[in-house]
């Protein structure tokens, strides 16, 4: 029996290895398995929960890398996604303040239909697998198909030297939000996407468009929450030491994710009671995920926290 043939959460998207360069150790670049919703799928298997990743890699050294570290974090990697000519890398550099910058050496060509199981309740997706064709019309079908039995969680996770001219990203990655049910971004995403505009304007115009949950993430000042039916608040940053901020986005969705499927809050059924939940199980959701997200970036690299880990 494998992960798909019970319900599960389905992240889709790239999986591929962060090159990463120190600002302390410049000359000594470690490699270490990424991708965003690679991420949001470790976090998930490490939090015990059902998770099948549909990616696209390939059959070399850098590939094994992830099936091994996919498959040691509990994520089922689905068949037809060791099918790349090569592994695709992100060179990573970390400034100072453990901040990342990225290069990206991508291909993303997933097999065609992208194949979408009924048992998949919760579907994520986003950042450059939305962005890089052939891969993000695949994607896009593949969340219309699964919204009939699935809620749907988009991260548009910018990454400007591979997504072009602003605008043009903003249009495309939109359509992908008009299929959402909840969106994470962070501010930096916003003001890149939007040439500045007001984060509410943004928000309350992706609320128009049909999404339940927006969660604006913005570093050391917390995150804010707005709900479809009305609903806002800021949540406030713990001072949790930061060692560097790889992945910590990422595992925010997982804990967001993981908070709503201990809630029964997954499958399309579930939908109309996203779009009305009350403020404490929002803030219930929100503050599961910033204590995930807190684990992360108090060590380095993308190592979200094992269930036992956290209280």
């Amino acid at each position: 029996m494998t992960v798909q043939s019970q319900p599960h959460v389905l992240a889709i998207g790239e999986a591929l290895i962060d090159v990463v360069i120190t600002h302390e150790q410049p000359e000594c670049p470690s490699e270490i398995p990424g991708g965003s919703p690679a991420n949001v799928a470790l976090t998930l298997g490490r939090l015990g929960r059902p998770v099948a990743l549909a990616t696209w890699f390939g059959a070399d050294t850098r590939g094994r890398l992830i099936d091994f570290h996919m498959n040691d974090s509990g994520v089922y990697i689905t068949p037809a996604s060791r099918g790349a000519s090569h592994t695709s890398t992100a060179l990573a550099r970390l400034d100072e303040n453990g901040a990342a910058s990225y290069t990206f050496d991508l291909e993303w060509a997933p097999t065609a239909p992208i194949e979408v199981p009924e048992t998949a309740q919760i579907i994520e997706a986003g950042s450059i697998s939305a962005i890089i064709e052939p891969g993000a019309s695949a994607v896009l079908d593949a969340l219309a198909r699964g919204r009939e039995h699935a809620l749907i969680f988009f991260d548009p996770n910018a990454r400007p030297s591979i997504m072009g001219e602003p605008a043009a990203a903003l249009a495309s990655l939109e359509r992908f939000i008009a299929l959402a049910d909840v969106v994470k971004v962070s501010d930096e995403d916003i003001d890149w996407l939007t040439g500045g505009a007001p984060i509410d304007e943004i928000v309350d115009r992706w609320l128009g468009m049909g999404v339940s949950l927006v969660v604006v993430t913005r570093g050391k000042h917390g995150s804010d929450v707005a709900t479809a039916s009305g609903l806002r608040f800021t949540k406030t940053p713990s001072d949790v030491p930061v060692v560097d901020t790889v992945g910590a986005g990422d595992s925010f969705m997982g804990g967001m994710i993981d908070a709503m499927w201990g809630m029964g809050l997954h499958g399309a059924e579930a939908r109309e009671a996203l779009r009305t939940l009350p403020e404490e199980q929002v803030r219930a959701i929100i503050d599961r995920a910033s204590a995930v997200s807190d684990v992360t970036v108090s060590r380095k690299g993308a190592n979200p926290p094992w269930a036992h880990e956290l209280s």
